[in-house]
């Protein structure tokens, strides 16, 4: 199965012609490779990191808490199948989910975060308390996305991005799920970090984001420079289905490459069994009492363009060994594609565009489906 040809060559010219424009504009100096680091880490997770004050917004005793967040509002239109808020490629083919043309709007990628840091006698002490509005399916609820201490370098407890994820490497997207192929949990967890130079060593206690009566296990090592990043994270586990508890376990290899001026490719790959719950497109652990084996992959390409512009191309995909039912048909295959581009019109202001193509199989009948979306947004960062 792939994306439809015809999707595709559209993305892949217009994606070209993004290069060969960018080529133009390569000799930004020092402080334009400084601005794309900021760039890309206020485009991953679109913009959740606060910026720091240093001393804190305010101070409440000896502790300095710094507010964050972003307002964002994306309008969407939708081709054949409707996904939602967020694109969903397990929802196409569903005929429930049949659409001659769907448009629909969102606030609720709109989110709240706290960081908190108190110098004690143990070292620094941080936390962090970050909320959106995904609380409820289609309604906007408070949601609990992280909730953590950080005891000086090495400690963090509490709830937050699986160990297991390359949260690094994760494409950037305007919508709000991202591709397929990649794993995406934030879990309650005991995790301990140490870095010696370029490499950092990490290794956690989870619980599973799946029914499971036991912890799961995660280690991971990675060795970042400035011109490359390399990560491999292993898992084990189990996940319970029905009385019985299946094995759980997996890999990730991820890296990025920055080979110019603004420029950027990455790309992440995933193998293993019974991992469908921490996986972006969702398949079952499990089915029929055997664990579901998975392989899945990304492959991203982002350029800046002058100061302001950031433009770029993902690629997703998963494949099972049993298959997922969805409804009226049940999948084996899924893929995403995503092209996008941003727009700072100001340091906290960013207007975005992104067009979406996702494709899944039925098992049962042997066909393929596939949908797109456009999608506009703006966001306002605080």
């Amino acid at each position: 199965m792939s994306i439809t040809r015809h999707h595709l060559l559209t993305v892949a010219t217009l994606a070209i012609a993004a290069t060969g424009t960018v080529a133009q504009a390569q000799d930004q100096g020092a402080q334009a490779e400084l601005d794309a680091l900021r760039a890309r880490v206020e485009a991953l997770e679109a913009g959740s990191e606060p910026r720091s004050t240093g001393s804190g917004d305010f101070n409440v005793g000896g502790t300095s808490v710094d507010i964050y967040g972003y307002l964002k509002s994306d309008f969407f239109y939708e081709n054949d199948f409707r996904q939602g808020d967020s694109a969903s490629v397990s929802a196409i083919g569903e005929p429930t989910n049949a659409t001659d043309g769907s448009f629909g709007a969102t606030a609720r990628q709109s989110r709240l975060g706290f960081r908190t840091s108190t110098e004690t006698g143990i070292g620094t002490v941080s936390g962090r308390l970050e909320l959106d509005l995904f609380g409820s399916n289609g309604t906007a609820e408070l949601r609990l996305r992280h909730a953590s201490v950080q005891i000086g370098d090495h400690w963090l407890i509490g709830q937050d991005w699986t160990n297991f994820m390359p949260i690094g490497q994760f494409p950037t997207t305007v919508e709000f799920t991202g591709p397929v192929g990649i794993s995406f949990a934030r879990v309650p967890q005991i995790r301990y970090t140490h870095s010696w130079d370029n490499l950092t060593f990490s290794a956690s206690i989870e619980e599973n984001n799946a029914a499971s009566n036991d912890p799961t296990f995660t280690s991971a090592l990675s060795y970042d420079t400035d011109l490359f990043t390399a990560r491999v994270a292993a898992l084990t586990g189990s996940v319970l289905v029905g009385n019985t508890d299946i094995d759980q376990s997996g890999f990730t290899l991820s890296g990025a490459v920055r080979p110019w001026e603004g420029g950027l490719f990455q790309a992440t790959y995933v193998d293993g069994e019974a991992l469908g719950s921490i996986l972006n497109g969702g398949g079952s652990a499990a089915v029929g009492g055997r664990a579901n084996d998975v392989t899945g992959y990304t492959l991203e390409f982002r350029q800046d363009i002058g100061d302001r512009w950031n433009v770029g191309i993902a690629y997703g995909r998963e494949e099972y060994d049993l298959a997922t039912s969805t409804g009226a048909l049940a999948f084996t295959d899924l893929e995403s594609l995503h092209l996008n581009a941003f727009y700072k019109v100001t340091d906290d202001l960013t207007l975005s565009a992104e067009y979406f193509i996702g494709e899944r199989n039925d098992v049962n009948t042997g066909q393929t489906f596939d949908a797109d979306r456009i999608q506009l947004a703006v966001q306002l960062n605080f």
